[in-house]
């Protein structure tokens, strides 16, 4: 599976080198070499397989060896959870906590339910719409004196917010886990490593996107993420779909196209062309599809959610922090850190906005189920649209506003025809139950 991973960089890379190297013509303008995204991409991979390689050749050398039975002496649990995992792989139904939720929802009132949703969407909206508008801030605007045109110092490195979030996502869902009582552990640790490649591959994206296109821009292609999910889920998972859920792909894209189409890129700040970031913007895509898909897999395992949260950010956090580290990108971004007191805040609040959603999500799927969660999710993205436009200006025409629409008809769609079918696939298992 890693060199699946590897091989996506390297076939991107290929596609896109011709426009890297265009682009490179405005790399005296950016600082250099060192400020073109494929460049940094693949500073960022070399870093990673520093860690993966040799990390892939100990457990095949702790698996060749079956350490598990020969296997002796103080490092013998920690070797054992890392590479072998703790017990047999137990496969979860997704209605595993639904009897325990719907029981809770008979026996209390309608309206603590309501205020539980409320507190839901609110946590959710604040968290994500907090997080979305600083996200923007901090990729495309500069830190310093005055922020007039060609004043100030902008903040360059994605690895470095990437990381922020994880640290602090890890520490959160650490204590989580400590506190509250989880499932005993099962699955081996490295497994996560390869949702965090992922993650982070797929977050850095998310973050450089934003230096070649605007906001609204990024949002719709996020919702357009839908078809890959499927391949993915055709390639990694073998699942089958069904044909409405190909319908409202097609709505998706055809949305997304037109707005993408419609738009005007003339006040982007970036000398580089838009075709750089619907490419970063497909990684993304790409990357964050994946994720999704083995973590499905993963939950395979007797775990809860939040112990899954913790296990990805580990080896997300020892992954970036290594990169960092070896590309001498730490101390830089927090020397900036020391310049920007502003960029500084900016930065702790995203992180507190990342893993605060990560509880809120686990939350409100846990107590109302995964449709409520995408209906509020998509209105977020929907709001978050909006917010951009009246914060940072950015132009949406006629056209572009109707695919707007069009996207998120596709989606409520979508969110409609799924619980149509759960509630009709419920109904041959109520039906003897109420002849006896």
């Amino acid at each position: 599976m890693p060199l699946f991973t590897w091989s996506l960089c390297w076939c991107a890379a290929l596609c896109v080198l011709p426009s890297v190297f265009a682009d490179a013509e405005d790399a005296s303008l950016l600082g250099g070499w060192q400020d073109v995204w494929l460049f940094r991409l693949f500073l960022n991979v070399l870093g990673y397989a520093t860690i993966i390689i040799p990390g892939y050749f100990l457990i095949s050398y702790f698996k060749r060896i079956n350490y598990l039975e020969t296997g002796r002496g103080l490092c013998f649990p920690l070797i054992k959870t890392c590479v072998f995992g703790n017990e047999a792989k137990t496969a979860l139904l997704d209605d595993d906590v639904s009897p325990a939720v719907r029981n809770e929802s008979e026996s209390s009132s309608s309206a603590r339910q309501a205020v539980k949703l409320l507190f839901c969407a609110a946590g959710l909206q604040a968290s994500y719409l907090t997080w979305g508008v600083l996200q923007e801030r901090v990729m495309t605007r500069s830190y310093g004196a005055g922020e007039a045109e060609g004043s100030g110092e902008r903040f360059r490195d994605s690895q470095f917010l990437v990381f922020m979030n994880r640290i602090l996502a890890l520490t959160v869902s650490g204590l989580w886990c400590v506190l509250f009582k989880q499932p005993r552990h099962g699955a081996p640790m490295y497994k996560y490593s390869f949702a965090s490649l992922s993650n982070i591959l797929s977050s850095w994206c998310q973050y450089e996107a934003l230096k070649y296109i605007s906001f609204p821009t990024q949002v719709l292609a996020k919702a357009s993420k839908v078809i890959p999910v499927m391949l993915m889920g055709k390639i990694v998972s073998h699942k089958s779909y069904e044909y409405w859920e190909y319908f409202t792909a097609v709505l998706i894209s055809l949305g997304v196209s037109m707005f993408l189409l419609s738009s005007s890129t003339d006040k982007h700040p970036s000398t580089v062309t838009t075709f750089s970031g619907v490419v970063i913007l497909g990684g993304y895509i790409v990357f964050d599809s994946f994720t999704s898909n083995w973590q499905d897999n993963l939950f395979k395992y007797k775990m809860s959610s939040v112990q899954m949260m913790f296990g990805v950010n580990l080896f997300s956090c020892l992954l970036t922090v290594g990169s960092l580290l070896e590309q001498g990108a730490f101390f830089d971004s927090l020397g900036f850190m020391t310049r920007h007191s502003e960029f500084a805040m900016h930065a702790v609040l995203l992180s507190v906005c990342s893993a605060c959603g990560q509880l809120f999500i686990f939350y409100t799927i846990s107590q109302f189920g995964a449709a409520v969660f995408t209906i509020i999710m998509t209105l977020r993205q929907a709001i978050a649209i909006l917010l951009s436009c009246f914060l940072y200006g950015h132009a949406v025409t006629l056209v572009g506003g109707f695919g707007v629409g069009v996207v998120f008809l596709a989606l409520f769609l979508r969110i409609y025809a799924r619980s149509r079918v759960k509630k009709s696939s419920k109904r041959p298992a109520q039906t003897p139950v109420q002849k006896v």
